[in-house]
């Protein structure tokens, strides 16, 4: 039995960063996923990880990831990344959370970095999107709480704060490193790959028409 549905933010209610990673790459003649790269060496204690729990401000990121860039043979100066993660809204998942949200419990785990050392630009509101992020009933933020995903902790967090067995839990998130720790807790996880893919498994999973 379903007792909540708890989503990632980016990759599932926007497009995933990667297409954006991609056009940076391609614009500037870059090898195809040299960002992906750098990001998933050392995963848990890189650039990108110390930002996303709020132990590097801005310039520290920049810094920290250009010399993980530089150490790989490429400049990409870390102020170049943040802006381009936005991406476009998916409307047919935030009408699915609308309509998951009248039956279910609803919870939020993203790994973000601190609205206050993004800047001012269109992007970064849209990054963090209030408007979206306040139809949940809990939201969890790596850098506010300084634990990360895929952390088993933050989704024990989770669980505890929504008062629900990770049994009775669906996990969406569009990275399959981020899945497997919800899978080992018992959570029934859903792969993000697009936004119509994603809404038929919510559909099958919770036996609701979503559409």
């Amino acid at each position: 039995m379903i007792e909540a549905v708890i989503f990632d933010f980016g990759g599932v209610f926007t497009s995933s960063p990667f297409e954006a990673f991609a056009k940076y790459e391609r614009d500037r003649g870059l090898p195809t996923d040299i960002i992906r790269n750098i990001n998933a060496t050392n995963h848990q204690n890189n650039a990108w990880a110390l930002f996303e729990r709020a132990e590097l401000d801005l310039d520290g990121f920049d810094k920290a990831f250009a010399a993980e860039a530089k150490a790989l043979g490429h400049d990409i100066p870390g102020r170049d990344i943040i802006p381009i993660l936005a991406g476009a809204f998916r409307p047919e998942m935030i009408e699915a959370l609308k309509r998951i949200k009248t039956k279910f419990k609803t919870g939020c785990i993203t790994n973000n970095v601190p609205a206050n050392r993004v800047g001012e630009t269109d992007e970064g509101r849209k990054f963090y999107a209030t408007e979206v992020m306040a139809l949940f009933d809990h939201v969890i933020e790596s850098s506010k709480v300084g634990i990360r995903k895929p952390d088993p902790r933050i989704y024990q967090m989770m669980c505890e704060t929504l008062k629900v067995d990770p049994k009775t839990c669906v996990y969406l998130d569009d990275l399959g490193i981020n899945l497997k720790p919800a899978r080992a807790m018992g959570m029934h996880t859903i792969k993000v790959e697009s936004g119509s893919q994603a809404v038929a498994a919510l559909e099958h999973a919770t036996g609701m028409n979503l559409s």
